[in-house]
């Protein structure tokens, strides 16, 4: 009889043990696809806000602009969070905030297209 417990001692051990390994074995996975989606998912879409930030910073009067509503014109003045657009052909002059320009094109770069 005490032969036997002695041999269950070792298997309860082992038991315990791979029970702990179990549930850490269970969670790993969850913290690689945690891991993968804030990779494919959120580092890019972070990048591409820093872009859209450093575009904001860098309009300046003459640029040629599309607001997020597809309306297209030059830049007449730039104010902390507001700017001022002048449409063709009719020059209508329109006032934005910075936020809503979604491209930002320069002089030189629509006389080569």
């Amino acid at each position: 009889m005490a032969h036997a417990v002695f041999l269950h001692l070792p298997v309860a051990a082992v038991v315990l043990a791979g029970g702990a390994l179990g549930s850490l074995g269970s969670i790993l996975p969850l913290i690689v696809i945690f891991i993968a989606m804030y990779a494919l998912m959120i580092v890019p879409n972070q990048r591409k806000q820093k872009q859209w930030n450093a575009m904001l910073a860098a309009i300046k009067v003459g640029d040629i602009v599309t607001t997020n509503g597809g309306i297209r014109g030059t830049i007449l003045s730039v104010k902390d969070d507001v700017i001022v657009v002048k449409t063709s052909p009719d020059g209508v002059k329109l006032e934005f905030a910075k936020s809503a320009i979604a491209a930002v094109t320069t002089e030189t770069e629509s006389s080569k297209s």
